[in-house]
């Protein structure tokens, strides 16, 4: 099923305000035929009739829930077997897992960007469909091919309109319209066309000091002209042109590995470690987001592995001594796909030990008593999907089909691609959509690639993003021009997909590597103080437009300058690493996390109010107290302090941080190791 399958959306949603955003976004910015339903009971009466294509439904709704209209849904013929889409503020982890073994295709975070939801919701249809985009693209050549008379059309106007005012005005637009051909007829097959239309381009090309072409010129042009149309017009029965097929290997394109949407796996199973050990485990394990399951003996672990596959494995190991029942159960192990990663704890971490794991096929070894951090770095490091966010690309043609042609080519590479049409709506697009690249043409109505560029790089928020320049344009110059003016690479169509997926692959990796530095911190990867300020700000409109809670906290560790003194600098960077894991694991994917300095943290938690963000920050301070802290042969624990303010309480960001700030002096002020949630009169604490 292709993409362009996706047309009605039934929405099941209790919130007036929620509704009214999303049906004026799916319906006026994605072009959906949107059913609203305010309630379950009323999706199960209209569903079968509207037939949709897909379901969005809210999680939690009053009377019915999400689940069990979910379950009444799959009970009706007409919609038993219509993908759904979930709802709600809550994402952790576990919870999606649980959704998506009830069916479901994917989770949508509240609250949502109204500009980015028709683009998310084609992304989570796009992925869950077989690869069909040799079909899309095809579509997209059909449409352009019927629109090839009206493009004549307007040519042979624009002709007229600069023949008659000998306009320089006019001639640029008739010049722009034929460029606009050379590179699109191309890119769809029609090469015959293309060709027709780079050399009317080239008659057309602006001149020296502004000149008006010759009366023998203007001959050529309407020569070109002739000619264009004549390279358009098919014998009977065939296409235009020789649209034979488009320039396509589905197959071939490059594509990143996806795992948006794909939760991670938390499942840990301990097996042959003593009692006390285990329950010592599941309990750190357990602060960290990770649940646990334990095997008393080999065998038991063997069976558990076949019924279902943890995301990891931890074994004890006696060195030195008979190993044939554990080398018989992990051999059982590495035959299940995927086979989890082995982690052996032993009580001795010399080389012949650590031999004799390798040997066995683990993939770590830690010595008793084991560092419960480096456990979990290592975990981290074995079980994460390692998936980054996708590429975004903005896409700047105003050929609506073109723009098509490059965000499905992109799409199917795994990437989340925008396009805009109208060169003069970029600009709002870029604080909307936050690309990691612009592709830009060059000849648009209005303002031209060249100016559009000049735009963009006179703004500072967007001074770093690349951008490159897809264009007919084969003059060295132009090209060289384009460059100068901000662009970082130069494409001249048409251009083939996987060479597009490539250049725009490297491009923003390399910009990705570059940002990092920028806008990491080195020792927790984290957001540094200035980007979690401007997330604060970008987050702070999202909540004023869709008229939704948000929550910013900041975080200081107790008695850290004590840490550092008794324990040392490089124990003290272990435990700010031990507070930004936690926070990473128990936070959700929406909510921004990064360091404010030093030992402070801060927090914003998009779509929760005052007293919900309290209840979160509360339950990972209780969480750290339970971490054992180690330095050396000593065991210790930190404790953390936090002030939270919310929005729509404090309208500004500089205001709401203001107000955190103080809520974080007051918990200081009354001991510490609290949880202080302050608004403008008034603080109160947990």
């Amino acid at each position: 099923m292709s993409t362009l399958s996706l047309k009605r959306i039934l929405m099941v949603e209790d919130e007036p305000d929620i509704q009214a955003v999303a049906q004026l976004a799916l319906e006026g910015i994605g072009g959906f035929d949107v059913r609203m339903c305010g309630s379950g009971d009323e999706a199960i009466h209209a569903g079968p009739a509207f037939h949709p294509d897909l379901i969005l439904l809210d999680v939690m709704m009053p009377g019915r829930d999400g689940l069990s209209t979910l379950s009444a849904l799959r009970e009706i013929p007409q919609t038993a077997g219509t993908p759904v889409v979930f709802m709600t503020a809550k994402v952790q982890p576990h919870e999606i897992a649980l959704y998506k073994h009830l069916g479901v295709l994917d989770v949508l975070a509240k609250p949502f960007d109204p500009m980015l939801l028709s683009a998310t919701i084609r992304s989570i249809w796009q992925q869950s469909q077989p690869p069909d985009m040799a079909s899309d693209l095809h579509a997209l050549s059909e449409s352009y091919a019927a629109r090839i008379p009206a493009k004549l059309v307007e040519i042979e106007q624009a002709y007229a309109a600069a023949h008659e005012s000998r306009s320089q005005d006019d001639l640029q637009t008739l010049h722009r319209l034929a460029h606009s051909m050379n590179g699109s007829g191309a890119t769809f097959g029609f090469h015959r066309v293309s060709e027709a239309a780079r050399a009317l381009e080239r008659a057309i090309a602006p001149r020296g000091g502004g000149q008006a072409p010759t009366a023998q010129q203007w001959a050529e042009i309407a020569s070109k002209i002739a000619t264009l149309r004549q390279a358009a017009q098919a014998p009977a029965g065939e296409p235009p042109g020789d649209a034979i097929a488009l320039d396509i290997s589905v197959a071939a394109l490059p594509r990143r590995a996806e795992a948006a949407g794909q939760p991670d796996n938390r499942l840990i199973f301990l097996a042959d470690l003593a009692p006390e050990l285990a329950l010592d485990l599941t309990a750190q394990l357990g602060h960290f987001g990770y649940a646990v399951s334990s095997w008393a003996s080999l065998d038991d672990l063997r069976r558990a592995v076949e019924c279902g596959s943890p995301a990891a494995i931890i074994v004890g190991s006696s060195a030195g001594g008979d190993d044939s029942a554990l080398c018989d159960a992990l051999s059982a192990i590495h035959e299940s796909t995927p086979a989890p990663p082995v982690i052996f704890l032993s009580d001795r971490a010399d080389m012949a030990a650590r031999l004799q794991a390798v040997r066995l096929g683990a993939n770590a070894l830690f010595a008793l008593p084991v560092n419960i951090i480096a456990l979990i770095d290592k975990l981290d490091t074995l079980t994460a999907h390692h998936a980054r966010e996708p590429y975004r690309i903005l896409i700047v043609d105003d050929e609506a089909e073109l723009a098509g042609y490059y965000a499905a080519t992109l799409r199917e590479a795994g990437m989340l691609p925008a396009f805009a049409t109208d060169p003069m709506q970029a600009v709002q697009l870029l604080a909307e959509f936050r690309p990691d690249l612009i592709l830009m043409d060059m000849y648009m109505p209005g303002c031209d690639g060249l100016d559009l560029a000049a735009v963009i790089r006179q703004q500072e928020d967007y001074v770093s993003i690349p951008i490159v320049f897809l264009s007919g344009e084969t003059n060295r110059d132009m090209q060289l021009e384009a460059m100068r003016i901000g662009g970082d690479d130069f494409m001249t169509k048409p251009v083939k997909p996987d060479h597009l997926v490539m250049a725009v692959t490297n491009r923003v990796e390399r910009s990705r590597v570059l940002r990092s530095f920028m806008v990491r911190d080195s020792l927790t990867g984290l957001f540094n103080h200035t980007v979690i300020k401007e997330r604060l700000e970008v987050e702070l409109a999202r909540a004023r437009r869709s008229q939704t809670p948000l929550a910013f906290a900041i975080i200081d560790l107790d008695h850290f300058k004590q840490v550092n003194d008794t324990y040392g600098h490089p124990t003290g960077d272990r435990v700010l690493k031990s507070l930004s894991r936690l926070l990473q694991q128990r936070l959700r994917r929406t909510d921004v996390i990064g360091r404010y300095g030093g030992e402070e943290f801060a927090v914003v938690l998009a779509g929760s109010d005052g007293p919900a963000a309290t209840l979160v920050m509360d339950a990972i301070r209780a969480d750290l107290m339970q971490v054992r802290q180690q330095a050396g042969d000593q065991e210790f624990a930190v404790t953390f302090s936090c002030g939270i303010a919310s929005f729509p309480g404090c309208q500004e960001g500089p205001a709401l941080a203001d107000l955190a700030d103080r809520a974080l002096y007051e918990a200081k002020r009354r001991g510490r190791n609290r949880v202080v949630l302050a608004d403008k009169d008034a603080a109160v604490a947990r």
